[in-house]
């Protein structure tokens, strides 16, 4: 783990008719629409709260430190970039005060129309934002969630928590780990992987 390296993955592009959506008020905020990034045909989904940082102060491309937990850890138990695709339930970093739940649940659409087109053979809801998001339960979080697989919506979903919590708190470190061993395994599982 030592000789772990972070690296970009590539962005995938907006659709041109969803990138200068106002429907959430989110484009007040000054960021820019992030769909997504990774491999978009990838079968396994992350789903993140919203957008990190992607660019410095000076605008150069750099990765933040919730892509180094979420790589280090996917990477540790075997997992490709190929197998990855990461998107959000909110496609614009806020950077101010919003109605949380309203805008959540407006920017959802766009999530299902994702899912619709991508088809993922499972999705990973990384921290409570996101596990509440695509449950669509406010009462539900990681805690209690974690360590199994579920099936929302006709989806295989399993969560682990937030990369950036992790970071935080490296006494999460293990348990973030066994969840992504839980995921990898069940993937090379259906898939035959050795």
């Amino acid at each position: 783990m030592n000789d772990f390296c972070a690296s970009l993955w590539p962005e995938e592009s907006t659709p041109d008719s969803l990138k200068n959506c106002s429907n959430c008020g989110l484009f007040q905020h000054g960021s820019r629409m992030v769909w997504g990034e990774g491999n978009p045909k990838a079968p396994i989904l992350i789903l993140l709260d919203n957008p990190g940082s992607r660019e410095d102060s000076k605008n150069k491309p750099f990765i933040c430190g919730t892509r180094q937990t979420l790589q280090q850890a996917a990477f540790h138990v075997g997992l490709t970039p190929d197998d990855l695709y990461v998107t959000y339930v909110l496609k614009r970093k806020p950077t101010r005060a919003y109605d949380k739940e309203q805008t959540r649940k407006i920017c959802m659409n766009h999530l299902e129309a994702q899912l619709q087109t991508k088809r993922p053979q499972m999705i990973v809801c990384l921290g409570n934002v996101a596990v509440q998001s695509f449950f669509q339960n406010q009462e539900l979080d990681v805690k209690s969630l974690r360590g199994q697989f579920h099936h929302v919506n006709g989806y295989k979903a399993a969560v682990a928590y937030h990369p950036l919590a992790v970071r935080r708190r490296p006494n999460l470190w293990s348990a973030f780990l066994e969840d992504w061993q839980l995921i990898a395994a069940q993937y090379f599982k259906e898939n035959q992987v050795q």
